[in-house]
């Protein structure tokens, strides 16, 4: 992984590989061809329609989005095609911004009570039929989503609302912890497998089974799936790389920042640096199983123990040189989803020189 920052980049800033972009979009694009399962990516992770763009250009079918707010900025950026994978509650606010994406686009979106769907139907109105649902099924992640058995009772009474029941699908999120994926992608596969079944039983068309994770996407095992939905993949970050789903060759953003304060180790205190990066663009996430709030490429032994708001503190290991005042580090944040939503704009590079800029069209598009 380079490891340099251009000089014109001012620090603290985020960073895009695009070489390793590239090749992440390519790899996720060719493990699903191979295996004929439809792609499509989360783009809640980087929220810019230039990297959806490689995306779609690369063969996925279309996008996954968190809110309706994404889904508005990718239909008006050419997206033809868009899955909400959460349930949403729809008042007639948000019926008519699905009426509107409606004409623009394929839309779907995630359902998991028969409570949410009748009152879906019952906004969209006459119009209900033109949005397609799939019915959200708890995989092991325990968050959103019905158990498989009960799936036939959601998509009856989405059906008996007007709204067209297109199928299913999980997120197996329980697979972000060591030791989790594969376990994780087996009760995917069960629980999909036996909530379609059920949906077929009752006499539903199934045409999509959709699921996926970034840890789980490229584990080579059946599945009933028929489409995924990994997000994280296109620039690894310091969790995927600690679950070993990434490696740093494989982590096309960082965060560029500053040493702006050092620390020999004096009266019992670690040796450290600090750096202009905090939880402001970093993010705070940090799982009990993360070794810190993120990595030094550079120096796979540091850690980030602390996080203010503008500044992180690194512990620095015993047998390397403690950078000087001024030194410029990359910096790979835990979770690159809430990095991307805490800037306006993102840095491209290629190699030591920086080639574009691009916007994060859907930075705080919450609702």
């Amino acid at each position: 992984m380079n490891h340099a920052v251009p000089a014109e980049v001012v620090t603290p800033a985020v960073m895009i590989d695009v070489d390793v972009l590239d090749r992440n979009i390519e790899r996720m694009a060719a493990g699903m061809l191979q295996r004929g399962i439809r792609l499509r990516p989360h783009a809640k992770t980087h929220k810019t329609l230039e990297i959806a763009g490689k995306q779609l250009a690369a063969g996925a079918v279309g996008l996954t989005v968190a809110t309706l707010g994404e889904a508005e900025v990718f239909a008006d950026g050419g997206t033809t095609d868009i899955f909400i994978a959460y349930p949403l509650w729809v008042e007639a606010p948000q019926a008519e911004r699905l009426r509107k994406l409606a004409a623009k686009c394929a839309i779907a979106v995630g359902v998991d009570s028969a409570e949410s769907a009748t009152q879906m139907g019952r906004q969209l109105g006459a119009d209900a039929g033109a949005v397609n649902v799939l019915v959200e099924v708890d995989s092991g992640h325990h968050r959103s989503g019905v158990m498989p058995g009960e799936v036939v009772d959601v998509a009856r009474a989405a059906a008996a609302a007007g709204l067209t029941v297109a199928g299913v699908f999980t997120f197996p999120g329980h697979s972000y912890k060591p030791g989790m994926p594969s376990g994780a992608a087996s009760n995917e596969n069960d629980a999909l497998g036996h909530a379609a079944t059920a949906l077929t039983d009752a006499g539903f068309e199934v045409s999509t089974i959709s699921g996926g994770s970034t840890p789980t996407a490229l584990i080579d095992s059946e599945t009933v799936a028929t489409e995924l939905r990994p997000g994280v993949y296109v620039f690894g970050d310091a969790q995927q790389l600690e679950l070993e789903r990434c490696s740093w060759e494989e982590i096309a953003l960082s965060v560029a920042a500053t040493v702006v304060s050092r620390h020999e180790a004096t009266a019992g205190n670690v040796r450290r640096v600090v750096v202009d990066a905090g939880s402001k663009i970093l993010g705070s996430d940090r799982p009990d199983w993360a070794s810190g709030y993120g990595r030094l490429p550079e120096y796979p032994e540091a850690r980030i123990t602390a996080l203010s708001e503008h500044h992180a503190t690194v512990v620095w290991p015993d047998d390397a040189e403690l950078p000087q005042l001024g030194r410029r580090l990359r910096v790979i944040p835990n979770h690159v989803c809430l990095a991307m939503n805490l800037v306006d704009q993102v840095t491209a590079i290629r190699g030591n020189s920086v080639v574009d800029t691009w916007k994060v069209a859907a930075r705080g598009r919450n609702n």
